[in-house]
């Protein structure tokens, strides 16, 4: 009798997209996360202290960059990147050879499901890219493409086939992404519930998004998604990649490319 095959399945497009992650401190959160990241190429921009050493851990595939390569690649104009500020991560972006970018914050750590399995943020980031969204009719089951579910009785037709999408948005469980206001009179809040639901948001809406947990195509919406000027020198803050979103959004309507939003992943 044969013995049952042992072949992993090849990781998702892991010769079309980038890991992008800012970060200050050493890589150490990695470690977590080697069981999905390990396939893919990491971009890691450095912000900060040039002279710094980040440690990575072994293992990974990756370029580092820092203030000085990023003074020296883009000279006179380096100084569209942030400097202090994770939208320095725009970078990565810039520099990406790749169809696909995810890119993570280095404090991000791997939620657990109710039953205690990791959750492979990476892997539903990338089904979602790979997947239609349906900005036109709001559909009551959330995503109709989902393995049990459907569109609901009244949703057209002619609209089943969705668009392509841009980006995949996720959320994250612990430290709410609150305004400063309500961060002051709310400072113990924690989002401790696990939500597994996905669902595009609506044409002609549009949505304050983080770039902390996030993955998009570059070949429809790349040059949306570069971050506002903050951070050092920069009079106005915490508005960076909201204002990417706000253009990502509104650049989209002409063109019928939609957004996914996602809740699952991170701690």
């Amino acid at each position: 009798m044969a013995e049952p095959s042992t072949i992993s399945p090849a990781p998702l497009l892991k010769d079309e997209l980038d890991i992008v992650i800012p970060t200050i401190r050493n890589l150490d959160f990695l470690e977590m996360w080697r069981p999905f990241f390990q396939p893919y190429h990491l971009i890691i921009v450095q912000d900060g202290d040039p002279s710094k050493t980040i440690k990575v851990p072994e293992g990974f595939d990756y370029e580092l960059y820092n203030r000085n390569d990023i003074n020296r690649i883009l000279g006179p104009k380096s100084s569209c990147i942030s400097f202090k500020d994770s939208a320095c991560r725009c970078f990565g972006y810039m520099v990406s050879k790749k169809k696909y970018i995810y890119t993570i914050d280095d404090d991000c750590f791997v939620a657990k499901d109710p039953s205690g399995k990791d959750i492979n943020a990476l892997e539903q980031h990338i089904k979602n890219l790979l997947c239609p969204s349906t900005p036109f009719f709001f559909n009551t089951l959330y995503d109709p493409y989902r393995a049990g579910a459907d569109f609901v009785r009244g949703y057209p037709f002619s609209l089943r086939e969705g668009v392509p999408t841009a980006v995949s948005h996720g959320l994250w469980l612990n430290i709410p992404d609150y305004d400063a206001p309500t961060q002051l009179v709310k400072p113990l809040e924690r989002n401790t519930r696990y939500v597994d639901a996905i669902m595009t948001i609506p044409k002609g809406t549009l949505f304050p998004m983080c770039g902390m947990n996030l993955a998009f195509n570059r070949e429809l919406i790349g040059p949306a998604m570069y971050f506002g000027l903050m951070g050092d020198g920069q009079p106005i803050g915490r508005y960076d990649d909201m204002w990417a979103g706000w253009c990502t959004k509104v650049s989209h309507h002409s063109c019928h490319h939609l957004l996914i939003c996602c809740c699952y992943t991170c701690l």
